[in-house]
């Protein structure tokens, strides 16, 4: 993959970080894109465990993601991937909740459930983009922690490891914006999902890539090597 599309990933990745931890410090204790932590979170709500009301944000937030991956599949088809049209209805999204958190129109428990709705979309929108995960990294340290050990590292184990670090980073973002300037805490992800758009629309040299070029291809730190 060229250099371009391997930064797309790595701005995807930080665009996930910051997403979640605007909407776990924003919205209030669950995920937009982690749906392993937000299964936990249910099940410790159905206990008597949490906040109150975490299992409406829960519902909320696996019925939207849901509801993002399918659009992502029915917009691919089998065409195979369209990733600017994903990637472009992803920055709309995020640029929705986003103005609506900026503008300061988000002032109800109901307005809070629907710009979480309008996250956890985009980030089933972004789980379609290509195979190689950006949002959902169990699979991704697993596999990198076995090569370490086995001392199998591959050319590639430099991305995997940035691709990490950058959900640690657009995490770290968003939480300084949540401090500092609230109204802009949910920037950071449109910004980076907006920088991967644009990364994806730059021509690869020699021309646009030939049938199968474009293509998502397995990650190399999933061991699954798909979705």
């Amino acid at each position: 993959m060229p250099w371009h599309g391997e930064g797309a990933l790595l701005l995807l990745s930080g665009a996930s970080g910051a997403a979640d931890a605007f909407v776990f410090l924003c919205v209030g204790q669950v995920f937009a894109g982690v749906m392993t932590g937000n299964l936990v979170l249910l099940g410790a709500s159905a206990a008597g465990a949490g906040e109150d009301g975490v299992a409406l944000k829960v519902a909320v937030a696996l019925g939207a993601y849901f509801c993002g991956v399918a659009a992502g599949a029915l917009v691919t088809g089998r065409r195979g991937p369209r990733v600017r049209v994903l990637l472009g209805a992803e920055v709309v999204l995020l640029g929705a909740a986003a103005a609506l958190w900026g503008l300061e129109l988000v002032t109800s428990y109901g307005d809070r459930l629907g710009v979480l709705a309008l996250v956890a979309v985009a980030m089933g929108v972004q789980g379609r983009v290509r195979v190689t995960p950006t949002n959902y990294f169990t699979g991704t340290l697993t596999s990198l922690a076995g090569r370490v050990a086995l001392r199998e590292l591959r050319g590639g184990d430099g991305w995997v490891l940035g691709r990490l670090a950058a959900v640690v980073a657009g995490a770290a973002l968003a939480a300084l914006a949540e401090r500092w300037w609230s109204p802009g805490a949910a920037l950071g992800a449109v910004v980076m999902a907006a920088g991967a758009l644009v990364l994806e629309t730059v021509p690869y040299r020699g021309g646009r890539p030939g049938p199968g070029k474009g293509k998502p291809r397995p990650d190399r730190g999933n061991p699954a090597g798909a979705v």
